[in-house]
């Protein structure tokens, strides 16, 4: 059943308005998520990066099933995960999202629309305002609400979503990045980079997010406070460096 839809998602010979499109999604057990995301995956996507985190689920075999390309990151952690899918992704456009299929695979092409328009080289795919009630519950409203105001504060630039896991943005824009960040504050540390890049323009739209499948990894007191200290850390050590 699975090997039907191989061919659909596997990168295609097709150029997005002369663009190479990779996505690169981060799995630990999504084995029931991973397979939903990749039959929703557009055609035109030319290279589909899943990098198994040290699953202990069918994940990798899913994917692999599904025409993904699958690389193993035995050390566990979110930004070490995307970090492994970024240095061998060849896409000039780089697309993330989660495989709990809690991000829309579908919106791509409009966020990919949205990027080319407003000119930007990164866009940020915004999770606010939350239309689905069971997607997020207030705690976790109510954290992503300070952590976004912590950072638009301490970088001076209105961020809606600083946790949000589905980015658009150019790969050459990677070189001139100081990622740091192995857990989950990488989702807001490659936010500020992109703020703080000395060309590249920040951009920020709403999708449709809801309910994730699967287990739930987030710790959101632990993460949360983590995050916190992250954002103040890092901008006082960008000052302290300069």
């Amino acid at each position: 059943m699975l090997d039907s839809s191989r061919d659909r998602v596997r990168a295609s010979s097709q150029v997005y308005k002369e663009l190479r499109i990779t996505v690169v999604i981060p799995c630990l057990n999504e084995e029931q998520g991973i397979e939903k995301v990749l039959r929703r995956m557009p055609a035109f996507v030319d290279e589909t990066i899943v990098v198994d985190n040290n699953s202990t689920d069918r994940t990798a075999e899913v994917a692999s099933s599904l025409g993904a390309i699958v690389i193993r990151e035995d050390v566990r952690g979110y930004g070490r995960s995307y970090k492994r899918g970024f240095s061998i992704a060849t896409g000039d456009i780089i697309i993330t999202l989660d495989g709990d299929h809690s991000y829309p695979p579908d919106a791509i092409s409009y966020l990919l629309e949205a990027f080319l328009h407003l000119e930007a080289d990164f866009l940020n795919a915004s999770r606010f305002p939350v239309r689905d009630r069971h997607a997020m519950s207030f705690k976790h409203k109510l954290g992503n609400l300070i952590l976004s105001l912590a950072m638009s504060i301490l970088y001076f630039r209105w961020v809606r979503d600083s946790q949000s896991g589905m980015w658009v943005f150019r790969r050459s824009i990677l070189d001139q990045m100081s990622l740091e960040s192995d857990g989950m504050a990488f989702s807001e540390e490659i936010k500020i980079e992109a703020l703080m890049h000395p060309t590249a323009r920040f951009e920020e739209i709403s999708i449709l997010y809801s309910s994730r499948l699967g287990e739930i990894k987030l710790n959101p007191w632990r993460d949360g406070l983590y995050n916190l200290w992250f954002l103040v850390r890092k901008r006082f050590a960008r000052r302290s460096a300069r």
